[in-house]
């Protein structure tokens, strides 16, 4: 789990809908920042329906310091209408219908069914697929392909953490390009598949 919706969560709660919000803004934004830009949104909307009652440009305002801010002031509009006009205001827990949504990517979707309904998923983000593959649990080239592989390997009772224990590791520890592999718990049981150059 990104240490971003982490946060998010410890505060506002499970909230299917705040977390898909979250996830949104958070695309291409550094975590310090989108966490500001969600409290300050947060502290005056909690649904679809009260997003959508923000001015257009108020809302670019509140989300400007997450960048691309009118694209995604675009895209949390029309994902609260649909949410509002197909699912009758409640964040849909299929994964289909979440990536049916213009903007939801099958990682926000993942993350969106794990933390917000607490249903077993894999959300596989640039960590995730790197070090499974260094771990050599998996070979596998495409986020896609390491969602499905690891589907078949993984208990689905470690799914939803699996992400959070690797984006930790791949962001202190297993750093690419060049891991950490001395301060590394696993360096002695790592195959460190792929790794040319560590430290």
């Amino acid at each position: 789990m990104p240490p971003l919706v982490d946060q998010m969560i410890a505060e506002f709660g499970h909230d299917p809908y705040m977390i898909l919000i979250c996830c949104l803004l958070s695309l291409r934004a550094k975590d310090v920042v989108t966490i500001h830009v969600c409290r300050t949104l947060f502290s005056s909307i909690r649904t679809p329906e009260e997003l959508l009652e923000i001015p257009l440009n108020e809302l670019e305002r509140i989300i400007y310091k997450t960048g691309y801010y009118r694209n995604k002031a675009t895209v949390i509009r029309e994902v609260s209408e649909i949410i509002i006009e197909h699912h009758d205001g409640q964040v849909p827990n299929s994964l289909e219908k979440l990536i049916a949504m213009k903007g939801v990517g099958i990682k926000t979707a993942n993350l969106v069914i794990g933390l917000g309904f607490n249903i077993p998923a894999i959300c596989v983000d640039t960590h995730v697929h790197r070090i499974s593959n260094i771990f050599n649990l998996i070979t596998t080239k495409t986020p896609e392909q390491t969602e499905e592989a690891l589907r078949k390997i993984l208990p689905k009772k470690y799914w939803i953490e699996w992400n959070r224990i690797l984006v930790m590791l791949g962001q202190n520890i297993c750093t690419a390009p060049r891991p950490k592999c001395s301060a590394c718990p696993l360096n002695a049981v790592c195959p460190k598949k792929g790794v040319t150059t560590h430290r």
